[in-house]
């Protein structure tokens, strides 16, 4: 008899149905994993076997095979090791045969059996709920699968409790949606005193979704004023916070298996390369265009980025989308971020600082300035000229107006 599970493999936030279909049979004793699986799925025999001999079951002394289809798809990461295991509980008849109808499941196996976290639980739950189809998945991560609309989610701690769930002699709570709390206030604008101009420009920037650029000497505010943008607009929707989450659990960067409607806040180093930027990597993991997506990407110091760094956002800024290209598979994220970047107007910084005199002005300026190129420059709506805060602006009380009444007015403006 061949057991079957279902699992998935991730092609970006998209989830691609795979077969676990497990096979034991006379023979001499092997384990065996076929269907194009990577190092990590490979490594699974072991796992999956220390789990059972936890449990106290021993795989018997025959051949077993286990296939993960279809066979053409390169199957990556741990999560593989749950299907597997219960796909091997099944065909030794450890489990109800009418268990796994159904039901999807995806989670690592450490050695004692418990099954600890993995990436993508929400896009896969979000796949199985669509596919009208259940699924199992660590404890950790389900917060996280309980958002999806699906047929229902387990969540157990180990490996037994599974077992012992299905056969009924200690039923497993489905898991609550989980949802961040106590994230702390936004920064507030009132903590920046003077930098009226360069504040209109932030309210007007947030009201139209439009891409920011500051210009100014070191010093003058200029990363204050976009760390403080996140506070002037709206919350996520509900729409928005899956989409978001989604992206952010394949990277795994959610949080608890946690939720939230705030709009994400990505500052990359200028040191940063271009697949941490745009995507890529050995698995094609999304970058920190993608995890800004529905937020703000800030680059602080932009003529310091490498040039085809910068320029690899050309395509995301007009398409809202990006795409990592391989051999063997192409992936795309979505990217719907607001840029704000913040520079110096030349190399010293002191080139319109009447305090300081650039001893290279304007030769200084022109070399620094054509780091950026021209199709990069035409995406950007907004220059803003950030002048040096005045030491009489700094004695000032804080101003009247802050973060809050001017999100009030983009709110009615968007």
């Amino acid at each position: 008899m061949v057991a079957r599970v279902w699992t998935v493999a991730f092609q970006g936030i998209e989830v691609l149905d795979i077969d676990v279909q497990v096979d034991i049979a006379p023979g001499l004793p092997a384990f065996t994993v076929v269907g194009l699986p990577d190092k990590a799925v490979a490594e699974s025999r072991e796992r999956v076997r220390s789990a059972l001999a936890a449990m106290g079951l021993a795989l018997p002394a025959k051949r077993i095979t286990v296939n993960l289809a279809p066979a053409d798809v390169l199957k990556e990461g741990s999560h593989f090791d749950l299907p597997i295991a219960l796909g091997l509980l099944a065909a030794m008849g450890a489990l109800p045969e009418d268990s796994l109808v159904d039901r999807s499941a995806m989670g690592e196996l450490a050695l004692d059996g418990r099954i600890t976290p993995v990436m993508g639980a929400l896009p896969a739950a979000v796949g199985a709920a669509a596919r009208g189809r259940g699924i199992i998945v660590p404890a950790e991560n389900g917060g996280e699968a309980a958002w999806a609309d699906g047929p229902g989610v387990l969540a157990p701690p180990t490996l037994l409790a599974l077992v012992n769930h299905f056969k009924g002699h200690a039923v497993l709570t489905p898991p609550a949606p989980g949802l961040a709390e106590d994230e702390g206030p936004l920064l507030d604008l009132r903590d920046i005193k003077g930098q009226e101009t360069a504040k209109r420009a932030l309210e007007v920037a947030a009201a139209g979704g439009h891409n920011l650029l500051l210009i100014g000497p070191p010093g003058a505010g200029k990363s204050m004023l976009a760390q403080r943008l996140p506070g002037l607009l709206p919350p996520l929707d509900a729409a928005e916070a899956l989409e978001v989450s989604m992206i952010h659990s394949v990277a795994g960067l959610l949080a608890g298996g946690r939720l939230t409607r705030r709009r994400p806040f990505r500052d990359p180093h200028h040191s940063a390369s271009m697949a941490a930027l745009v995507g890529g990597g050995l698995r094609a993991r999304p970058g920190e265009a993608s995890l800004a997506h529905h937020g703000v990407l800030f680059l602080d110091e932009l003529p310091e980025f490498q040039r085809a760094v910068l320029d690899a956002l050309r395509q995301p800024l007009e398409t809202r989308v990006t795409n990592v290209a391989r051999a063997n598979h192409h992936v795309s994220y979505p990217a719907a971020f607001q840029l704000v970047a913040a520079m110096n107007p030349c190399r010293c910084g002191y080139l319109s600082d009447p305090a300081r005199t650039c001893g290279r002005a304007p030769r200084c300026a022109q070399d620094y300035q054509a780091r950026l190129s021209g199709p990069l420059l035409d995406r950007i709506d907004l220059c803003v000229e950030v002048p040096a805060v005045a030491a009489g602006d700094l004695a000032l009380p804080p101003p009247a107006e802050g973060s809050a009444e001017m999100a009030a007015r983009i709110r009615a403006a968007r």
